[in-house]
């Protein structure tokens, strides 16, 4: 999908919202200027190993890898870009050529680069030196974001401290040496952009995006009291519901809460990635959740909403709204409605980049149900449809459909195992580990995943003298060298 993306990117002119910048001899030199300018502007993508006509020129493959490091790293560095901003440079092959693509969301703050604000215009990059024009870049940003918020009378000890440990762990899995993880809570939301500088109040503070994350329900019910989710059954009773959810947890419960509710009303056709099976109901419903979440606009009073009806599933939120009507992945331009939780969710691993999201749902669907299709609408609620044929007609042709599309990208077993390895660096229970891996069939799982790295001693059992304690948890073992 990515080497998809970057060769429609090649096939345009550079602009506003597009860089191509030659890599022959390394980073190029105006790079952190343009980074700096399309967080301040609206987001853009930079191809490194790109000439100025689109000829793809390439990068020192040997030195890939460190590239794309170097420009994490630097984005890290408050002595360079401040606020920090960190971002996931990936290397893509393009005809045997390496590239460096680097997609950069709007921010909602501003960004300075060496003590210089830096925008974007028709002629590419250039400084703002105006104090002027700096405010109205400030007072625009914060007049349409309002994840920035500075919440007064939200304290550290507010938030959910496992919850917070948790968002530690999901990282880790991830990215073991994560530049936030050495830090205390406060410089980790600080990292995050959660914690900000109050512009009218000169005093920093807890954002509204840090309070929907980490907030207890009691925390929640003072600060944002009208926030809710609503999750309804609609099959039966059309005018009331045959089952319901109503949820009040921070971002990062909710989450879990919608999927569960999502799981436990669809059904889950049988599908194999080469001998595995995984669960596309998941796949396809992890991307509707994340972005119903992170999209929405927390300042307003209406809820969220996710009905499953007979026919369809329907997920509504808040927004403001920056196009009005239909949406498709071809023809929207990516645009993060609240860039601090999107690029929190991105360091969880529960979202792509910008933009992915739409074109996964279509990528998945067609082989969830041969009949589906997906409807994307934004106005004053932003709304998603995923249509689906009635209970009992899901096609039966999944599996031979899908493994002959999919089985050349499957993940192999070696480097799955891996990835488990790494996210049970903290005690995990075996559901977690499933969802982890997206697979619903447990016994596959237990028989070979578990049991093996349990027998091999990469994993290890927190009760070992009871193995079917419902309290069971699994954490990487002495047996793992990694």
């Amino acid at each position: 999908m990515e080497s998809q993306r970057v060769r429609h990117l090649l096939h345009q002119e550079e602009s506003t919202h597009l860089e191509f910048k030659s890599g022959k001899s390394g980073l190029p030199g105006s790079l952190y200027e343009t980074i700096c300018a399309f967080l301040n502007h609206d987001g853009g993508d930079l191809l490194i190993g790109v000439e100025d006509d689109g000829t793809v020129s390439g990068i020192d493959p040997d030195a890939a890898k460190s590239m794309a490091m170097n420009i994490a790293s630097s984005l890290n560095n408050p002595d360079l870009i401040d606020p920090p901003y960190l971002l996931e440079p990936i290397v893509v092959d393009i005809d045997g050529s390496k590239i460096l693509h680097v997609s950069v969301p709007q921010s909602s703050r501003v960004h300075w680069y060496k003590k210089v604000v830096y925008d974007r215009g028709a002629e590419g990059d250039f400084k703002v030196t105006s104090p002027e024009a700096i405010a109205r870049m400030v007072n625009r940003k914060t007049g349409y974001y309002s994840e920035s918020k500075v919440i007064p009378g939200l304290e550290l000890n507010d938030l959910d401290a496992p919850t917070l440990q948790r968002a530690r762990g999901f990282m880790r899995s991830r990215w073991e040496s994560h530049p936030w993880l050495s830090l205390d809570d406060t410089g980790f939301l600080r990292r995050a952009g959660l914690i900000q500088k109050d512009p009218e109040r000169g005093i920093e503070g807890i954002t509204l995006a840090g309070l929907m994350l980490f907030g207890s329900e009691e925390t929640l019910a003072r600060f944002a009291p009208a926030y809710k989710i609503d999750c309804l059954l609609r099959k039966h009773q059309l005018e009331r519901y045959d089952d319901r959810q109503e949820i009040r947890t921070n971002l990062m419960d909710a989450y879990g809460l919608m999927l569960g509710f999502v799981q436990k009303h669809l059904s889950d056709p049988f599908f194999l990635q080469g001998e595995v099976r995984y669960s596309l109901r998941d796949l396809i419903f992890r991307e509707l959740i994340a972005n119903l979440l992170v999209h929405r606009d927390y300042s307003s009073g209406y809820p969220g909403r996710l009905i499953i009806y007979a026919d369809r599933v329907e997920a509504n939120n808040p927004c403001i709204p920056r196009t009005h009507g239909i949406l498709t992945s071809q023809t929207v331009v990516p645009f993060q409605k609240n860039p601090q939780l999107s690029r929190f969710f991105l360091q969880l691993g529960w979202v792509e980049e910008v933009g992915s999201g739409m074109a996964n749902m279509e990528k998945w669907l067609p082989l969830y149900n041969a009949q589906g299709r997906v409807e994307f609408l934004e106005d004053e609620t932003f709304t998603t449809r995923v249509w689906l044929p009635p209970e009992g007609a899901v096609t039966p042709q999944a599996t031979p459909q899908a493994t002959p599309q999919v089985t050349p990208q499957v993940t192999p077993q070696v480097e799955r195992e891996a990835k488990l390895l790494e996210f049970c660096a903290i005690p995990r229970s075996r559901e977690e580990m499933q969802a982890f891996l997206g697979l619903a069939d447990r016994e596959h799982f237990r028989s070979s995943i578990l049991f093996p790295l349990l027998e091999q001693g990469l994993l290890a059992p927190t009760i070992p003298s009871k193995p079917n304690s419902p309290k069971q948890r699994y954490r990487r073992g002495a047996g793992d060298k990694q």
